[in-house]
């Protein structure tokens, strides 16, 4: 189109290089897309002002992120935060999906692009990618880069440790995927995110579009409008999967957590000072700066044992072979099937460990290649059934729900391959086995890591716990909360005094009358860190979740037996195969 034109990346942080930019370069309008998270709209108010002070004008900003525009899906929710799929319909109601603009015929050259400024470098700390460098970062060693010419920073340059996933991006990919999906008219048009698989891994059973939404490469607009001219077809209307299972129910959930978060700002991705997140006592809580009511990024070990799980559970070394096959796939590729994180989520919270979501949800936010704040804190806090979705007493079992899609257990083998010689009776239990076959199949259930015996003999772990045991207590502790029925900002949570109406034996780190987890304090013998370093399947299902939804504060909440509201339902009963005794039932 036009080969002097391309994307010029200025290696400086906007709030002060735009300034010198706007007279250097003798811009006079300014156009951006808009960003509803917490920092940007910090930064973007102020990138605003700075134009405005330098006499450029700001062209009216548009979303791009999401379908609707956060802020006006809040405001046309009467200005509260989306809490279930049902108000963003509603909400949604009142607006409209834009369509893509055509792209353009022609660009014009670029104008002069001398820099006669200093740059300004950012402070290096905190780094908070730094776990993710084996190298030195040397993106800023210059404005327009090492061969002034205003490339992307490298991987190299940017010090990052070699991809370890072999998901890869870009326009060109995503365009040709899309492209893919489009021409499987039956997949796009009955797609329910229930019947997909997440034990598929070669391929996975879902798009895997969530990464290019993510970095840019691929509208979700686009795939919203592709997908309505499929399912538009009057051959196709009749066999259409509905809303929230279908692909455009997907995107709406999406944009349910981005409403939410531009609602709610940084107090969306924690508890504390969270009006629409119920408190619980959860152990390794997050440590709160006193002045500005956020979490520090560190938390308190008031039990080494939990500590002990949550690095466990971390890397992969439970001993329950469903839910490290899922952390390793994760670690390994940076994606793991939704069912899948319901599953991980749902066993470290209150369905195994009783560890703070906010513990996992920071693992997540190391390791996915589609993070984003809000729909990874919004899923957290739906699977530890503090917002969104209440009903605590459904877990995922480890053993029973991956044997609905993987009876011979081919995804634990790949993931954990220690694992590989022992037959579908066991995989999922191996420490049922005999030690005889234990030797015979080549892998001893033995200590709390996996490794060489020596002999070609591996290990792998013994179960860290009874889960039928650890589900008890998981769902007493969460009665128990519930009871209380405190929320993030109850000035009980904010001064300690919430320990009052727990009992010195209940779950978590109740001990005592006072005492909110600072910076700089600890709780009894509790050690400050930093956050860096029953036998059965899931019980939801669709027919029960047809009555069931946001429970919690600001949710919609339908009697049992009442008139189910439009597309209300839990993502756990949604995205759940029924089992073959509820599929008698509705046939």
């Amino acid at each position: 189109m036009n080969k002097k034109s391309k994307l010029f990346v200025i290696r400086e942080a906007p709030q002060t290089v735009l300034p010198k930019l706007f007279k250097a370069w003798k811009i006079t309008h300014l156009v951006f897309e808009r960003d509803t998270d917490p920092y940007a709209k910090e930064r973007d108010a102020k990138v605003i002002d700075l134009a405005r002070e330098a006499g450029v004008e700001v062209v009216s900003t548009r979303h791009g992120r999401t379908l609707y525009d956060p802020d006006e899906l809040v405001k046309a929710n009467g200005g509260k935060p989306t809490m279930s799929i049902s108000q963003v319909q509603h909400a949604a109601d009142k607006l409209t999906v834009p369509k893509p603009l055509e792209s353009p015929t022609s660009l014009p050259d670029p104008g002069d692009l001398s820099l006669d400024f200093e740059q300004t470098q950012p402070p290096r700390e905190p780094d908070i990618n730094s776990i993710q460098r084996d190298g030195e970062e040397r993106s800023y060693a210059s404005l327009s880069g090492t061969d002034c010419d205003f490339a992307v920073p490298t991987m190299s340059e940017l010090g990052l440790k070699p991809a370890s996933t072999q998901h890869r991006g870009g326009e060109t990919r995503a365009l040709a995927a899309l492209e893919s999906l489009i021409a499987n008219e039956h997949y796009t048009v009955t797609f329910s995110k229930p019947e997909t698989a997440p034990t598929a891994f070669s391929p996975q059973s879902t798009t895997l579009f969530s990464p290019h939404h993510h970095f840019g490469s691929f509208s979700v607009r686009l795939l919203y409008w592709r997908v309505q001219d499929v399912i538009s077809k009057k051959e196709n209307k009749s066999k259409a999967s509905q809303i929230p299972t279908n692909l455009i129910g997907q995107l709406l959930f999406r944009d349910m957590y981005f409403a939410a978060q531009a609602a709610l700002g940084y107090s969306f991705a924690q508890t504390y000072n969270n009006p629409r997140t119920r408190f619980v006592p959860w152990h390794l809580p997050s440590k709160i700066d006193p002045e500005t009511n956020l979490v520090t990024g560190s938390y308190t070990i008031d039990s080494q044992q939990a500590e002990t799980w949550f690095q466990r559970w971390k890397f992969g070394r439970t001993g329950f072979p469903w839910i490290d096959a899922l952390m390793r796939q994760l670690r390994q590729e940076g994606w793991i099937h939704h069912l899948g994180r319901h599953a991980v989520a749902c066993f470290l919270t209150r369905g195994g460990c009783y560890i703070d979501w906010e513990r996992g949800a920071e693992v997540f936010e190391e390791w996915l290649i589609d993070h984003e704040t809000s729909c990874n804190s919004g899923n957290w806090q739906w699977l530890s059934c503090t917002a969104f979705y209440a009903q605590f007493y459904r877990c995922y079992s480890p053993v029973a729900f991956p044997k609905k899609t993987d009876p011979e257990g081919e995804f634990v083998k790949h993931f954990v391959p220690e694992l590989k010689g022992y037959p579908k009776k066991y995989v999922y239990e191996p420490w049922r086995a005999s030690i005889a076959d234990q030797k015979k199949w080549g892998c001893l259930i033995k200590g709390d890591e996996s490794g060489e015996e020596g002999a070609g003999m591996k290990t792998y772990p013994k179960p860290m716990f009874d889960f039928n045991e650890r589900r008890g207590i998981c769902i007493e502790g969460m009665k128990n909360a519930y009871h209380v029925g405190l929320y993030g900002d109850d000035p009980r949570v904010k001064d300690g005094t919430w320990r009052q109406l727990f009992d010195d034996k209940a779950e978590g780190p109740t001990e005592g009358t006072m005492g909110p987890t600072v910076e700089g304090q600890t709780n009894g013998d509790g050690q400050d860190v930093d956050a860096d370093e029953m036998d059965m399947g899931v019980d939801e299902d669709e027919a029960e979740a047809e009555h069931q939804g946001g429970e919690n504060r600001g949710g919609d909440s339908t009697p049992r037996g009442g008139k189910r509201k439009r597309g209300q339902g839990t993502l756990d009963g949604h995205f759940v195969s029924p089992s073959p005794r509820k599929k008698r039932e509705k046939a």
